[in-house]
């Protein structure tokens, strides 16, 4: 007779059956790692932490990894804290099934009140039952109310030697200064794109799964940097795809994403106005299962790659793995697109996807929203449109002549080699204001042609060295980098060296014989001025105040 059939082992979710169990283990987080190895190597461990970081990142993985690295005691029972918890022990074992008496987990999110905070900190005064140390991990530690954070103040401040607090948070601006001071803490940063594509391909040769690179970078692209979002999306690729090798079109339905090179023609017919083109392509990635919110956020997304690479081509794609063919088509794009018509885009694109996320039809929303992004395409942008208007109602010939009164537009010049050529340029174009904050509040620290670097003086303007910037790229036709330093550049300027001229005069005009006698004789004068001969006062009036002149009886015989 046989037996009542096995039961099959619960699926684990890979994201639970691939979390680290040691500081070796964690993905994309080496200067923490480095950090608390080295801490607890030299005993120097602190007695309070916070981890924060965005969602999925590993907080709270990384806080029972710490908890089992400072209460294991090795396979023989006689070891100390490590860095590498040995998994076999009592304590590792424990921790890891989550039963550790020691181990005290609280979920801040459902417990944000004072009465929990005393309920923990009335255990901190009892000793372990059998680890080393308690462990206090409190997980959304910002969700806390002010009454509780302040019950905790004390405690966390001066706790018992025998009590580690752990706390984990997405948001550390909502927890207190005096919580934070009284913390080590430790910025877990998001997984580049990468790092957490070879996790994946790892995982899914381990599970013996095939999946295609498109796929894998898909998932990656929409985990955004999160471990555990990656691992349960690739767990619902895996189930999505069933038996057969994973490709990139259904992972790319489950997940609701719309073609990169498809929103880029979206993209591109919305750029050349074209509104029967763009909305059907709309229509097919529609029916191809994309969501209308996510097609919009594709299009803000190449929207700011293409104003990155248009401004600066060498800083390629923002933070996500792309392919050959997608850089490739996004270069061109760019090249045919400026900045102010991107940053317009930008601009309704960023309006229009918060319509969308709060209409009662997101597909509408969209639409309405490529239909302004298409007939803005053939707008003008704002200088556009003020050479329009400054050559309104001329003819061809009138508008090639330069206005009444004023010179043509000056021919591109080079750029001065040395700082004085500069000044003088500055002169030269009707700019002395600009020359004289040149001369008299521009400490030089570096100069070459298309470089300059200053210490800027007391009376310099705080957007000098943009202004000086724009006007020299205008002048010379190529881009300058004019930056102000808060050090060097101490010999002084042009201004100073009047200032210490007419102080260094003074002082000679003072001690002049003939002034000395001068003041003797006139009790109550002073010297108010001091010219060269034949030099006369800059006013054209009496350089002595009437008030100080003596009266005709005092003057002498």
């Amino acid at each position: 007779m046989n037996g009542p059939p096995e039961t099959p082992a619960p699926y684990l979710a890979l994201a639970r059956s691939y979390r680290p169990t040691r500081f070796s283990e964690l993905v994309g987080q080496d200067a923490v790692v480095r950090t608390l190895s080295n801490a607890i190597a030299t005993g120097r461990i602190a007695h309070a932490f916070i981890l924060t970081g965005t969602r999925g990142v590993g907080k709270t993985t990384t806080a029972r990894i710490l908890a089992r690295a400072l209460n294991c005691v090795g396979a023989d029972g006689a070891g100390g804290p490590t860095a590498n918890p040995c998994g076999v022990c009592a304590h590792c074992i424990a921790i890891a099934e989550d039963r550790h008496m020691d181990v005290i987990e609280m979920d801040a999110a459902s417990r944000t009140g004072v009465d929990d905070i005393r309920e923990l900190i009335d255990g901190v005064q009892y000793r372990p039952v059998s680890a080393r140390c308690k462990v206090y991990i409190v997980d959304e530690v910002h969700m806390l109310s002010r009454n509780a954070f302040n019950a905790l103040l004390k405690t966390l401040e001066e706790p018992p030697e025998h009590v580690k607090f752990i706390f984990a948070t997405t948001e550390t601006r909502r927890v207190p200064v005096t919580v934070l001071s009284r913390c080590q803490r430790f910025d877990l940063r998001r997984i580049d794109a990468p790092t957490l594509r070879d996790h994946l391909r790892g995982i899914a040769e381990r599970e013996r799964i095939a999946i295609a690179e498109d796929a894998l970078a898909q998932i990656v692209r929409a985990a955004e940097g999160s471990v555990r979002d990656a691992l349960s999306l690739l767990d619902q690729a895996i189930a999505y795809g069933r038996a057969g090798p994973i490709e990139a079109a259904p992972v790319r339905r489950m997940l609701g994403l719309a073609d990169r090179l498809q929103a880029a023609d979206l993209f591109e017919a919305l750029m050349r106005g074209c509104i029967g083109e763009a909305l059907a392509l709309f229509d097919t990635l529609y029916e191809a299962g994309a969501d209308p919110v996510v097609v919009l956020q594709d299009l803000l997304e190449l929207c700011h790659w293409l104003t990155r690479l248009n401004a600066a081509p060498e800083a390629g794609a923002p933070g996500s793995a792309v392919s050959d063919v997608e850089a490739a088509r996004a270069l061109s794009l760019a090249e045919g697109l400026s900045v102010p018509v991107l940053s317009r885009a930008w601009q309704l694109l960023l309006k229009g996807l918060a319509e969308a996320r709060i209409a009662p039809e997101p597909r509408q929303a969209a639409e309405m929203l490529l239909i302004r992004l298409a007939y803005a395409a053939d707008l003008p942008t704002p200088a556009e449109l003020v050479r329009v208007i400054d050559g309104a109602g001329k003819t061809e010939a009138e508008k090639k002549k330069p206005r009444t009164g004023q010179p043509p537009p000056p021919e591109p010049v080079a750029p001065p080699p040395d700082f004085a050529a500069l000044t003088a340029l500055f002169n030269a174009r009707g700019e002395s204001t600009l020359g004289a904050h040149l001369a008299d509040n521009m400490h030089l620290v570096r100069y070459e042609p298309g470089t300059l670097v200053f210490r800027p003086g007391p009376g310099a303007p705080p957007d000098l060295a943009r202004i000086v910037a724009d006007r020299l790229e205008g002048w010379t036709g190529r881009r300058w980098s004019v930056s102000p330093v808060e050090a060097g550049g101490e010999q002084p300027g042009p201004q100073e060296r009047r200032a210490e001229a007419e102080a260094a005069g003074r002082e000679a005009a003072m001690s002049h014989p003939a002034v000395q006698e001068a003041l003797r004789l006139f009790p109550g004068a002073r010297l108010d001025e001091v010219r060269s001969a034949g030099t006369a006062p800059a006013t054209g009036e009496d350089p002595i105040d009437p008030e100080d002149r003596p009266e005709e009886g005092d003057r002498p015989p």
